[in-house]
Parts: C-alpha cells; sequence; structure tokens
C-alpha cells in the first residue's frame, strides 16, 4: 500500500489557498487536492489543477493558460479515467511516478510510466513553457532537459510552443494529437494527427484507421500548401534528420499566446488569443476547402476548387468510371489513354503547384544526386510513374497510381507524370516534354515544345563527354540545370517595344536599358535589356534569372520571361504602370500622391517581400541591391521588389558570407558590406531601414543637404530622435493626415534597421511584427551606421567608383521603372 503524507490547502486559510496556487512544484511530502489549489508556473503563464466540465461531475487533472479569462486546457492527465467526484488526489510516488488517487476509494485512477532507475527526492515542476516535469530533487531549478518524465512527450488535442508532433527514431518516442470526444469530454476521441514516417515526410489525419486528410510532403518551408509556415504570431520548424523527423514552433513575440488544435470534429486550426476581442482567433485552418479531402479525385486524378467540377483527368488520361464521373463521385478516378511501354520512347509531362502524391503505399525512392538526373533515373526503372524535384535537391520517384493530388493557388511542387511519346505531342503549353533516347554511353534528354538545352554524352577518344547544346527553333521555353522559364525570340520581344525605340525607354540600370512593350496578346511588359558597358554580365543574368524564376510572392515583381540572340540577353517581367518608388518619393510634385497611407502600405509590403526572401523562400536570399529606384509599383500602388542580380542564396545553416567584389549602390549598403565585403540578411535589413527613413522623409540619404549640418539622411534622423524632434523628418510635401503614432513608429523601426552592428539589427520577422502591431515595446535604438559629416561634393547616386576603404569595385544601378 502506498504512503501519502498529506499538506491539505484548505480554501477556508488564506494562507494555504494562497501557498496552493502561488507555487510551482510539488514535493515527494506534498499533495494537490481537489479543493481549488493548483500549481502556477514561475512566469505565471500556465496553471495545473482539478477541472471538471460544466454539467459534469467528473473531474480531471489539466494543464490550461492562467492569464486568459476563457480556461483552456491544452493537456489532461486521466482523461480517459476520470474522477467520479471531487475526492482526487495529486502526489508523486517515492518511486518516482505521478499518481492521481480517488481519495473515497484509496485507488490509483492514473499513474505516469517512468522508467527511469535512479530516481532521488523526486519534485513535480510547472515549467512557464506549460510542460510538466518530473525530475530528480537535485535537478529543481535547473533548465537542464534531463527529466524522468514529461508531458510535452505525451501530447492531447493541444500543440504549444515548444512541443513536437512527429518522432524520435532513437527512442521510438512518437508525438501526436488525439482529439477530444466531444466539448464536454476529454476522453480519446475519433481524430489523431501524426507524422507518417515512411517515404516523406508528412502529417496525416485520421478517423480511426481511415485517412482524411494529408498535408503533402515537407519542402523545406511548408508541408504541401499549407498556411501553416511563418507570419507575425507563429515560427515553424520541421526537424528532418536520421534520428528524429518532428514539426514544432515557436511564437514570435514572449507577449503572444497561441496554440494549435485538432478538435473533436477533426479541424485543425492554429488559434491565438486576441486581447482586444476577448476571444480565441483562428489565424490558420489546416483543411482549408473540399480538395483537402483524402483521396477526392481517385487514382491520378487532380482537384483543383477553382473549377466546377473540382475533378480532373490530367492529359492522358479519362475517367475510369465516366457514368459516376458525371454524378459527381471522382472515387474511380482517372487511367491512362494508352499504356506505358518500357521498351518504346517515352516522356514526361510536367504539373506546377500540385500537392505531391501520396507515398505510404508506393514506392518512394529518395535519391540525393542532380536533379536534371531524375527523369533518366526514372525513365531506367520501368515501374517509376512520376517524379519530382524536392527542395532542389533531392530527386523522388513513385512507382504505382498516384493518389490524392490537387493544385494550389499558392505553393506547391513540379511533379513530373510519365506519358507514351504519342500523349506528349509538341505544345509546350500543355507542359514540359522530356523524351529519353539511349545514345551511345549515356543519355539524350529532349525537352520538346520550343528552344532546348540538353546534355549528351558522347564517346570520343575512349571516353565520355558531355556537350551542351542548344537548338534554335522557335523560342518558347528553357529547361536547364537550375530553371524552366519561357524564352521569347527576338523578333517578339523587337515588335512588342517598337524595335526598342526611344519612345518606348522608361529607364536605365546597371544592367542596361529597360523598355516598355506590348506583346501581340495585348499583355504589357518591360523588357530590360543587357547592356555590353555594363558592369553586369552573363553571371548576373543567370543569376537573376535562376533566383527570380523560382520566387512566388504578392512582393516580388514576377519575370515572364527571358530572350538570348546571339551575344542578346534579355529579361521580360510583368509591366509595373507607377514605375518605381523613387519617382514618388523623391520628386515633390508626384509625391503629393503618396499620402501617409500608401506610404505604410509600401513599406509594409517591402518588408514582407523581404521575410520572404529570408525566410519563407526554399531558396534563402540576400538581395543586396535593395534601394527606392528597385521597388516598382503596380496600379495600385503595390510595392514590388526587383533586380536580383545582385542577390546571393544561403544555406539554411548559413548566416553570413563574404566577396571581395563589393557591388551595390551608395547610401543603402551596410558598413560591414561597404568596408569588409561582408554581406548577410542583416545587410538587406540596413537597406530597409534606409529605404524606411527615404519614405517617410522624401529626401535620399546620400546627397542629403541641411542648412545646420553635413550629415546624411541617416544622421540627420539620429540628430532629431535624440533631440525629441522625431516628427520634423516627416515629408512636408505629404498630404492628409498621418497617424503621428505609427509615423513615429516606423521612423524608430527605420533607426533599429539602420544601426552600425549587424546584431543590434531587428530581423525581417521582428520588424514586420513590429510594424503590424498597435503598441509594439521597442528598444532603444543605438547610434546608425555611416554617421559621419561630410563634406558634400558631388551628391549624385548614380556615381561608381572605389570605396575608399578598399579596392573592392562597387557597381552602383540607377532604375526609373518598368
Amino acid at each position: 500500500m502506498m504512503v501519502i503524507l498529506f499538506i491539505i490547502f484548505s480554501i477556508a486559510s488564506p494562507f494555504f489557498c494562497q501557498f496552493s496556487s502561488a507555487v510551482d512544484f510539488l514535493a515527494p511530502n506534498q499533495v494537490l487536492l481537489d479543493n481549488g489549489g493548483t500549481l502556477a508556473s514561475a512566469g505565471r503563464k500556465f496553471e495545473l489543477g482539478f477541472f471538471g466540465p460544466s454539467n459534469v461531475s467528473e473531474r480531471y487533472i489539466g494543464i490550461w493558460f492562467k492569464n486568459i479569462p476563457e480556461q483552456t486546457v491544452v493537456w489532461v492527465a486521466n482523461k480517459d479515467n476520470p474522477i467520479p467526484s471531487s475526492s482526487g488526489i495529486l502526489s508523486i510516488t517515492p518511486s518516482g511516478s505521478i499518481a492521481i488517487i480517488n481519495n473515497s476509494t484509496n485507488s490509483i485512477i492514473w499513474a505516469s510510466n517512468t522508467s527511469a532507475t535512479l530516481v532521488s527526492n523526486p519534485t513535480l515542476q510547472l515549467l512557464d513553457n506549460g510542460n510538466l516535469v518530473l525530475k530528480n530533487g537535485s535537478d529543481y531549478g535547473k533548465n537542464s532537459g534531463t527529466y524522468l518524465w514529461q508531458s510535452f512527450d505525451h501530447p492531447c488535442d493541444t500543440l504549444i510552443p515548444g512541443m513536437k508532433l512527429g518522432w524520435n527514431f532513437r527512442t521510438n518516442q512518437e508525438w501526436y494529437l488525439t482529439s477530444w470526444k466531444s466539448l464536454q469530454d476529454p476522453s480519446t476521441g475519433a481524430y489523431t494527427y501524426r507524422v507518417d514516417p515512411r517515404g516523406l515526410p508528412q502529417v496525416v489525419l485520421s478517423e480511426g484507421s481511415a485517412i482524411q486528410y494529408r498535408s503533402g510532403p515537407w519542402d523545406g518551408v511548408r508541408f504541401g500548401g499549407s498556411d501553416l509556415e511563418e507570419n507575425t504570431v507563429f515560427r515553424p520548424e520541421f526537424v528532418f534528420d536520421a534520428n528524429n523527423e518532428y514539426y514544432t514552433y515557436e511564437n514570435t513575440n514572449d507577449s503572444i499566446v497561441s496554440r494549435f488544435v485538432l478538435n473533436q470534429s477533426g479541424l485543425i486550426q492554429h488559434l491565438t488569443w486576441s486581447i482586444r476581442r476577448n476571444e480565441w482567433v483562428d489565424i490558420a485552418t489546416v483543411q482549408s476547402d473540399a480538395c483537402d479531402q483524402y483521396a477526392l479525385c481517385g487514382s491520378y486524378g487532380i482537384c483543383d476548387i477553382n473549377n466546377s467540377p473540382y475533378c480532373s483527368c490530367p492529359p492522358g488520361f479519362t475517367p475510369k468510371l465516366p457514368v459516376d464521373w458525371q454524378r459527381m463521385d471522382w472515387s474511380g478516378g482517372c487511367v491512362r489513354n494508352n499504356p506505358l511501354n518500357c521498351s518504346g520512347p517515352e516522356g514526361f509531362r510536367k504539373f506546377s503547384k500540385l500537392k505531391l502524391p501520396d507515398t505510404a503505399n508506393f514506392l518512394v525512392n529518395k535519391i540525393a544526386i542532380d536533379p536534371m538526373q531524375c527523369a533518366a533515373a526514372c525513365l531506367r526503372n520501368c515501374s517509376c510513374t512520376a517524379y519530382a524535384k524536392i527542395d532542389g535537391s533531392v530527386c523522388v520517384v513513385w512507382s504505382g497510381d498516384l493518389l490524392d493530388v490537387r493544385t494550389y493557388n499558392y505553393g506547391g511542387q513540379d511533379l513530373y507524370i510519365r506519358m507514351p511519346a504519342s500523349e506528349l505531342g509538341s505544345d509546350s503549353k500543355r507542359g514540359i516534354l522530356i523524351i529519353s533516347v539511349s545514345v551511345g554511353l549515356g543519355t539524350l534528354v529532349l525537352v520538346l515544345g520550343g528552344w532546348c538545352l540538353f546534355r549528351k554524352w558522347t564517346a570520343k577518344g575512349g571516353q565520355a563527354k558531355e556537350q551542351e547544346t542548344a537548338s534554335q527553333e522557335n523560342t518558347e521555353r528553357i529547361a536547364d540545370d537550375e530553371i524552366e522559364l519561357p524564352l521569347f525570340d527576338l523578333i517578339t520581344i523587337s515588335n512588342a517595344t517598337n524595335q526598342f525605340s526611344f519612345a518606348n525607354k522608361i529607364g536605365e540600370g546597371g544592367f542596361g536599358p529597360v523598355y516598355q512593350g506590348i506583346l501581340s496578346t495585348g499583355q504589357q511588359i518591360a523588357v530590360k535589356k543587357d547592356s555590353k558597358d555594363s558592369g553586369q554580365g552573363i553571371e548576373e543574368f543567370k543569376n537573376e534569372v535562376i533566383l527570380i524564376a523560382k520566387l512566388q510572392h504578392r512582393n516580388l515583381v514576377r519575370l515572364l520571361g527571358c530572350c538570348i540572340h546571339g551575344d542578346e540577353r534579355m529579361l521580360v517581367y510583368e509591366y509595373m504602370p507607377n514605375r518605381s518608388l523613387d519617382l514618388f518619393i523623391f520628386n515633390q510634385g508626384r509625391g503629393k500622391v503618396l499620402d501617409w497611407r500608401k506610404r505604410f502600405d509600401i513599406i509594409v509590403g517591402i518588408a514582407r517581400g523581404l521575410l520572404y526572401l529570408h525566410r519563407d523562400s526554399r531558396l534563402r536570399i540576400i538581395h543586396r541591391d535593395l534601394k527606392a529606384s528597385n521597388i516598382l509599383l503596380d496600379s495600385e500602388m503595390n510595392p514590388k521588389i526587383s533586380d536580383f542580380g545582385l542577390a546571393r542564396t544561403f544555406g539554411c545553416d548559413h548566416y553570413q558570407d563574404n566577396t571581395t567584389r563589393v557591388m551595390g549602390t551608395y547610401g543603402y549598403m551596410a558598413p560591414e558590406y561597404a568596408v569588409d565585403g561582408l554581406f548577410s540578411v542583416k545587410s538587406d535589413v540596413f537597406s530597409f531601414g534606409v529605404l524606411v527613413l527615404e519614405i517617410v522623409s522624401g529626401e535620399k540619404n546620400r546627397g542629403f543637404c541641411h542648412p545646420d549640418h553635413d550629415l546624411n539622411l541617416l544622421g540627420h534622423a539620429w540628430r532629431l530622435w535624440n533631440e525629441g524632434n522625431t516628427s520634423k523628418l516627416v515629408d512636408p510635401f505629404m498630404e492628409g493626415a498621418a497617424s503621428t503614432s505609427e509615423v513615429l513608429r516606423c521612423i524608430h523601426v527605420g533607426l533599429l534597421c539602420v544601426q552600425q552592428r549587424p546584431d543590434d539589427r531587428p530581423a525581417m520577422s521582428t520588424v514586420l511584427l513590429l510594424l503590424d502591431s498597435e503598441n509594439p515595446t521597442l528598444p532603444q535604438p543605438k547610434r546608425p551606421g555611416f554617421y559621419i559629416e561630410r563634406t558634400v561634393i558631388d551628391t549624385d547616386s548614380t556615381s561608381s567608383g572605389k570605396m575608399p576603404h578598399n579596392s573592392t569595385d562597387v557597381t552602383v544601378t540607377l532604375l526609373h521603372g518598368r
């Protein structure tokens, strides 16, 4: 019989009542009674105690948010073993287990399973992250993470920051969510949400053994096309290595309260507590529409929520059961018009923005090879039906029917479905068509439907030699090692721009002139033409094509294609009717149309674009030339970041890099980059801070003049800040009323971004949070970089030359819009 020593927490005694709800731990000689006593974490964020759903006599031990008026339980110990009345006791056994006892029957209702052998004076503690941990007494107060037992290893229906969803393969530990049976019954419900460790990492919602929803594979940024990506509330992370495969998240700010929950109906949501509305607010729902229903369209069927009906068969396939298909029953799926014949010519058709097929029931090979070898690898395997390139470095092939495929409006992956050559045709608009034919020592891969770049291996001198060839046919599509992008022929571009007439010229940059044009379809375009005199060559051209062709965001300019003709190189962009930001903020006449609301929206839009580049895109990009002339404005004055010729990509674990050739624009370059060639995401943050101060003031940083001093704009803003006259920085030509607090907050954020030391500057996720918050707590800015008095000799921002500090080259660009 277990011996339990009681410390009675009497509601009638003020002393004991305060003690019971003020401490965060239970010692071995203490218990918690069901009389209102609780444990509260040290920072008063979480609370543990007995609770019972309304109108129900059964009692449970649970953890909930302490400072939220609506009791929201995030974890329940005895969810399947309630105490029939208010006679429960929570205690610790000498052997190191947590026990819930029914005092009426002196029976154990629930106990933790502690496998530790060395137990000494165990203590139960509720941590400030909501984790209930059992540790040896000598470890109390330590954050070593060495616990005898912890509630985070036993999730219920809710994830909070720091909890995990997935697997530890070394210990065979699985963390998964299970729904409550009902709103008033926390016992195990019908739904589970867990990481499927087979094949590609993905998360699956099941009702019993039947799959209801599948996330799609993790692509390095998100699961499929889900909304569970970084935003101003939470920052997700997926750990995927030899020992671990799990999803977790952190709030972007300590003041935020959020939770990820699987409710009793099988709905998966991420919620945040709104103080203003005094309620939970849904910020992300995993199942967004009918196409999220598992395998709605059957084998090979593709679901598109924008179409009616939702399901369709891809080219080369027809409904297996046409009558059922007409009755909106698509479960029979699609079948091929012509079967595959491994001995005959076959190829692939490309489909974009898809949730990749389910992998659990079919063979999936993860091959870490050059992605261009994916097609050849699949064609060599007669059972291979499709392939995809994941995260730019992993080739994945499927064998068997393709199940649970849908399209996304945003995100998703490219899928290449294997087809007989007779189904491929030559119309490039129907997809990228690749045919493999044996040639000597290797494989010849042809991309049909227009301009083709292909590689072939031939025998020469007894050795294989790789050759690259470009066909000179009607140019409609390009495909090489890294990109697949529409290609325009020179005649089309020349006609669109009226033979590159001076009247069509709308700008000039370091790359070369920019022309406005209209295609025969009526679509307006902007053509950036390479200048032979520019400091940027084929590397910058290739860099911009590779990077921007893979980026998709509303605040990034969209690349429509390119044109290569001899030594001529051109990039074709969407046309921005309002051209570039500098024409508005640095022109007093046109600047009047930019009231404060438009300026603020532009600042926030640029911040969102930068956050996408730094964290949300698969490539993690440093722009390196962010400036007013590289911010283009569409017809609704929405900002779009452009000109990626100088941009660089970073690995996920890579913080900064250096270069011996500094290229950028005076006035926007961070000090560590201009002087030492060091660049990182914080270099872009510095440029963003300069942009913010320019947008607010209507003045250029470089060439700024003031009658009282010779400081640049950053120095002038810093001086006004220290004098308490920050409002004097605001552009006097700005029309309309402005929110004083919003303007001052932007100046404050701008000064934080241009601080001398990169480590002092905030990340773009923090910047966006500060801009979106009404009353954020802002740290005091430190002295900005390049805070200097100087003699103004030449204020032409288009000047180029060498930095006085070293011999690195600096290329400066000026673009007057598209």
